[in-house]
């Protein structure tokens, strides 16, 4: 019930998301244990699985500065090569880890278009991923967005081509 009546607003959305980290490294500290020969001795080893504190301003700023906006779009801005990432406000919840799987499907196409067209394959954090991904699941932040947040560099690098037939995962989306 909780989770329900939070998930309705942003601050929910960012509660739901902490809510299900700390039942994610709840689970796994309770699960994760040494093997079981070695549970005989007194102690036993824990694991704890961390999640970054993310932010949807560094998400957007992450989104140009990485020149992820060279392919992506979000509110109308920015290439056609690869998927919008519009957030989708009719959504209960944003999950971090399909976020991250789309990636990884995509990777090989998103490593290949960086090389043609930036030169140079992007180099991401698991904070940066974090990041990008509170961007990706913002409605509000998004709103901003726009052109005037592209230097023009950035802007003469944006692909206005969709490489759909270079992705194995586009018909999947």
């Amino acid at each position: 019930m909780l989770a329900a009546t939070a998930c309705r607003t942003t601050a929910g959305l960012a509660l739901a998301a902490l809510l299900s980290t700390a039942a994610v490294v709840l689970f796994a500290e309770l699960l994760v244990a040494e093997p079981a020969a070695a549970q005989n001795s007194a102690m036993t080893q824990t694991h704890k699985l961390v999640v970054p504190l993310a932010s949807a301003e560094e998400g957007m700023k992450l989104f140009v500065g990485k020149g992820c906006v060279v392919c992506h779009q979000v509110n109308g801005v920015g290439g056609k090569a690869a998927p919008a990432l519009d957030a989708a406000s009719d959504e209960p919840y944003f999950d971090v880890f399909d976020f991250a799987a789309r990636m990884w499907r995509g990777a090989p196409t998103m490593i290949m278009l960086q090389e043609m067209e930036l030169g140079y394959q992007i180099d991401l954090s698991g904070e940066d991923l974090a990041n990008l991904a509170a961007f990706a699941a913002d409605p509000q932040v998004q709103g901003r967005f726009s052109e005037k947040d592209i230097p023009e560099v950035i802007r003469d690098w944006m692909v206005d081509e969709v490489y759909q037939e270079l992705d194995p995962d586009y018909m999947g989306r």
